[in-house]
């Protein structure tokens, strides 16, 4: 398979960004970049991208996102992704450390923001995150110096606020979800992220969390439509269709990788979960 790798490229904030961010104008993008973003890959930052002119095509976890500006779009740290085709590209790219974005507002995206949202240049929302951008981009050819860093940050944490509201807001229209079972669901989400290796019991999310393990259950099933164990798995044959079709790691490295000892039981796992062995999804993929 093209751009195959022994592990998925993954890549860190480029070295020309300030104070944490990195902010691309699409319009004059034509000068090299730091790495062929046509290429699948990963990074260990948030890249927010938003089109003001222009259609986009974006395959983010095998899926393709297509984009009509106007429109923005969340890439997580660790999702695999790359540009499939790009047409009269206008707007800005934004790369952000995640030490930047706030927990809560993390959270939101994490959960929210899974699809591209279309905007509506009429929105007073539009004009906000239209006029925050331009600002920042300005600051960026600034000479850096406290208040400068200071005054980006700000800019950022207000556009950021911004667009946590308006996801927030969508995602919860005509919804009446109690606030503990959202801080459950959000911590396990988190707990599953850093722990999905290992950590293949809900018994063992739910000791971390303090709760029952029944508890648990019937939370993440009513607000999901899936049980915790369901979740987990689809988690991690996530993870594993990434290293299937990004890396050349073995089937049977790619089950010890996330923590499944016996390769038959991970064989079976991913065909109930998937439909196909994993030699077989790689290989659908490769055709």
């Amino acid at each position: 398979m093209k751009n195959q790798q022994a592990d998925i490229l993954k890549f860190p904030i480029s070295p020309l960004a300030k104070a944490g961010m990195l902010i691309k104008n699409l319009k004059h993008s034509g000068h090299a970049a730091e790495h062929d973003h046509s290429r699948p890959h990963r990074d260990d930052h948030y890249l927010l991208m938003i089109a003001t002119e222009g259609d986009f095509v974006l395959n983010i976890d095998f899926e393709n996102n297509h984009m009509t500006a106007p429109a923005m779009v969340l890439i997580l740290p660790g999702q695999v992704h790359h540009v499939v085709s790009a047409s009269q590209a206008m707007g800005w790219g934004i790369s952000i450390d995640n030490t930047l974005i706030d927990r809560e507002f993390q959270l939101i995206f994490e959960k929210g923001f899974r699809k591209q949202l279309s905007l509506d240049k009429q929105s007073e929302f539009y004009g906000h995150v239209i006029t925050l951008m331009e600002q920042l981009e300005k600051l960026q050819t600034s000479p850096v110096n406290v208040y400068a860093v200071r005054a980006s940050h700000s800019l950022l944490d207000a556009l950021i606020g911004l667009i946590a509201g308006e996801i927030a807001t969508i995602r919860n229209s005509g919804k009446t979800k109690t606030n503990r079972a959202a801080i459950i669901e959000q911590s396990f989400m988190q707990l599953l992220k850093t722990h999905y290796k290992e950590w293949k019991q809900p018994a063992r999310y739910a000791e971390e969390l303090h709760i029952t393990v029944a508890h648990l259950y019937d939370t993440i099933k009513n607000i999901t439509g899936d049980s915790v164990s369901t979740y987990i798995q689809h988690y991690c044959m996530l993870e594993a269709k990434r290293l299937l079709c990004f890396s050349k790691l073995t089937v049977r490295e790619i089950g010890y990788q996330l923590g499944y000892e016996e390769p038959v039981y991970f064989g079976k796992l991913f065909k109930k979960v998937t439909g196909l062995t994993p030699l077989q999804f790689r290989q659908q993929y490769r055709d």
